[in-house]
């Protein structure tokens, strides 16, 4: 059993049968819940608290009314009491980007830096000393014509060869000719030029550091200071830009110290030292930098100037420039913050009062004229659920300002709820939720028209839905550009915004895609509900399906003339304003039960013998009337919705096989004991214009396929005589087909029978064989036709 059946939005089967004891019980404590006013209540009441939870937090509106560039329309404005002017979000925003460019940087040193570049310095002669004493002895052992010349040769050459440092060729013959000549004359060591080099490197770097380098670019900063942190010390100092050096004035001042003090050569081999060995020691702190930026930003006064009480703002016609809208709004927040609490509960009420009477008139609409809505809490609640999910979300989305309000697709209910049921329902709900979202955005009059006219649109786009490419491209194209449009006529009647403009078409945009999901939530809803909606109605009506293909190839005949059925149906559906595509699928498989004993119709009889001269008429009338229960069966089986299920039902409503009684009535034997109900079908009577229109239709295109030579005359006299009889009958007694109704309907059948049956031209090669079958079959088909007429007919 579904959610549906639980609350009661499923089909109402037999709703005039007569029910006794227990049944009658049973059935009474299942209305009880379906038409319970207080639970519908309940659902009202709780659709009402979800819109109220958008209300924005006790807020006051100053009710002031304008558009700039506009005349001010109201009389003139004084202040009534003196109030601060707020700058806006442009001026506070170049402030702070003003603040962004004049703070200065903030940089910590690092104390490790110097020793590592003193390690350094220190590591790099350590590894040039076994390469120049290599040198050396390999040279002293060629001048004295050692014999261990060799070996050291060998031995220097590996200690070059590796050697970590990667020194030009012009630095090492430096060190090499330096290091040997200080040896070779028993100068003392400190003459060797490395040695000198060291000095001078260790001294260069000692006052860099002690002044500072810095790890980024000083053409990135663009203020004339920076703060320089010793995190150690717990010591802060403000240092000009010029009097700390990046890595590349670093480099140009070590540069000028070795030129000064050495050759070109020596100066060039101590470069290559400390461009090995220097590091910055001042290191950018960008969390310490954005906290003194956002220190100084949180500092950014709000507010500029005032504007005393009794002071004019505007007068009457003047045009409201961005200056005196800022003063407006400075005016409109002042008022909320000052409002009292008596004040801020009244607008809460007012809120709550317009919430209720926008919701009222929704629900009168249903009341009025939609009354088997307002009457059915399921039906009810469905809708009610419906607008409220979109109610949650735009409630989500106002109270913690996500977004924009252009992003809620409050579309998808009045859509959804077009499908379920009708248009009109859509675009009543379209009205009820623009407004409500509408006026609890601060009375957004361009949201609520907007809304209104993209929703209507998008409900006009799915009222008569063929396929799903139509839903899918069709209908969020339909609601973007009416947005789109829409929107933009504010605009123009502005003569600005069109910067808000240009940004709220991103939103719409992500509004239109939302629109798709209106898709599975259908889905989802035909499941948890088991209601029927077009796009199920659409995909039964597939004739690939498996259990069409099965009619078709058991029961031929009856397939083809459910197609028969179907376009009756579906025209005449059309014509009155009913539900066609409904009628055209209930009158596909309103047959189905055929299957069982396809023999036994003579739709699908061949010629041959009839399966009926073996039985008596009680037995065939049996047969014929359990196709409708063996139909019922096999559709619950196969999962066919219940009101699919109902036009198997009721297509004959509870009319009597006539041929088989009459039959009956011939047998003296029979006559005494002859019982006009065993002959009569179960029913139920058709309850809806749709099942109706098929039990007329089923009957008509029987008997017209069985008729001799049709033509306007026959085939309007014979579209006249049954559905009289079927009014006659009482078989259309409660379904609310109306006299015009049927005028139309009796109009759509003759004009498809008289199509179907028209006269075509006998070509001499089919002439010879008319005359030669004229004879034999005279007498065959005048004893049949009867039958055939009676027994298509059921």
């Amino acid at each position: 059993m579904s959610l549906l059946d639980l609350i009661g939005l499923g089909q109402k089967k037999n709703d005039m049968a007569p029910l006794v004891g227990e049944k009658l019980k049973k059935e009474q404590e299942k209305y009880s819940l379906k038409r319970n006013p207080y639970l519908r209540a309940f659902i009202f009441i709780c659709f009402i608290g979800i819109s109220i939870l958008s209300l924005p937090n006790a807020t006051i509106n100053s009710g002031l009314n304008y558009t700039i560039q506009q005349p001010w329309r109201a009389e003139d404005l004084v202040a009534p009491y003196t109030f601060a002017i707020n700058k806006t979000d442009a001026e506070i925003q170049e402030e702070e980007e003003q603040i962004k460019n004049n703070v200065s940087p903030v940089f910590n040193i690092d104390p490790s830096v110097e020793i590592a570049v003193q390690t350094k310095i220190d590591s790099l002669y350590r590894n040039i000393q076994p390469v120049i004493e290599g040198f050396y002895n390999w040279q002293e052992s060629k001048q004295n014509q050692l014999s261990s010349v060799f070996d050291d040769s060998i031995r220097f050459a590996q200690e070059y060869a590796t050697s970590e440092i990667q020194l030009t060729e012009t630095s090492w013959e430096v060190l090499f000719d330096s290091y040997y000549s200080a040896l070779s004359n028993n100068r003392p060591i400190s003459s060797f030029v490395g040695v000198r080099v060291k000095q001078e490197l260790e001294s260069v770097i000692e006052t860099l550091m002690n002044e500072g380098i810095i790890n980024r670019p000083k053409a990135s900063i663009s203020q004339n200071e920076v703060v320089v942190r010793d995190v150690v010390n717990s010591t802060e100092r403000i240092a000009t830009k010029a009097r700390v050096r990046d890595l590349r004035e670093a480099n140009e001042f070590a540069q000028f110290q070795l030129n000064r003090q050495f050759s070109q050569d020596i100066a060039q081999l101590g470069m290559e030292l400390y461009n090995k060995a220097i590091k910055p020691n001042l290191i950018y702190n960008v969390q310490d930098t954005q906290i003194k930026i956002q220190e100084e930003i949180n500092e950014i006064s709000k507010t500029k100037g005032a504007i005393a009480q009794g002071q004019m703002i505007i007068r009457r016609g003047d045009i409201v420039t961005s200056q005196t809208a800022n003063v407006l709004e400075s005016l409109s927040e002042t008022r909320s913050q000052n409002a009292s609490n008596a004040e801020k509960w009244l607008r809460f009420t007012g809120g709550i009062i317009a919430i209720f009477v926008i919701s009222l008139v929704f629900f009168m609409y249903l009341y009025l004229y939609r009354r088997p809505i307002s009457s059915h809490n399921g039906l009810f609640f469905l809708v009610f659920l419906t607008m409220g999910l979109i109610s949650l979300a735009s409630a989500i989305l106002l109270r913690y300002d996500i977004s924009s309000i252009y992003v809620i697709p409050i579309a998808i209910a009045p859509i959804i709820l077009t499908i379920i049921f009708d248009s009109r329902v859509g675009i009543i709900a379209s009205v009820t939720l623009a407004a409500l979202i509408g006026m609890v955005n601060g009375n957004d009059f361009e949201f609520t028209i907007a809304t209104i006219c993209a929703c209507s649109m998008g409900v006009f786009s799915v009222r008569d839905i063929k396929d799903r490419s139509q839903f899918f491209f069709t209908t969020p194209g339909v609601v973007f550009v009416t947005y789109i449009i829409v929107i933009g006529a504010f605009s123009l009647t502005k003569l600005g915004g069109w910067e808000s403009y240009f940004q709220q078409i991103l939103f719409i945009g992500i509004n239109a895609i939302f629109i798709l999901f209106t898709y599975p939530i259908i889905l989802l809803f035909e499941k948890l509900f088991g209601i029927t909606t077009d796009f199920t109605l659409l995909e039964m009506s597939d004739t690939n399906r498996p259990l069409l293909k099965e009619l078709m190839n058991k029961a031929p005949g009856t397939f083809h003339h459910s197609l028969q059925v179907a376009n009756l149906s579906e025209a005449a559906a059309a014509a009155i304003k009913a539900n066609s595509l409904l009628c055209r699928v209930g009158a596909l498989y309103h047959d189905i039960g055929k299957m069982i004993k396809p023999s036994y119709f003579v739709e699908n009889q061949g010629g041959g013998t009839n399966e009926h001269d073996k039985l008596k008429p009680q037995m065939s009338a049996m047969i014929i009337k359990a196709h409708v229960s063996e139909g019922v069966k096999m559709a619950e089986e196969n999962g066919l919705p219940k009101t699919i299920v109902s036009f198997i039902e009721s297509h004959h409503g509870t009319s009597v096989i006539r041929y088989f009684y009459e039959k009956a009535k011939e047998d003296e034997n029979l006559k005494e004991m002859l019982n006009e109900e065993q002959f009569r079908y179960e029913g139920p009577l058709p309850s809806t214009k749709e099942t109706g229109i098929l039990l007329l239709a089923d009957g008509i295109e029987a008997a017209s396929r069985a008729m001799k030579n049709p033509n306007y005359t026959k085939l309007e006299n014979l579209v006249n005589k049954m559905v009289d009889d079927r009014v006659a009958e009482g078989q259309l007694s409660q379904c609310p087909l109306t006299f015009r109704d049927l005028s139309v309907i009796k109009e759509t059948f003759i004009n498809i029978l008289v199509g179907v049956y028209h006269g075509r031209i006998e070509y001499p090669e089919e002439k010879k064989e008319t005359n030669t079958k004229k004879e034999n079959s005279t007498n065959n088909e005048s004893n049949k036709n009867t039958e055939k007429v009676e027994e298509s007919k059921n």
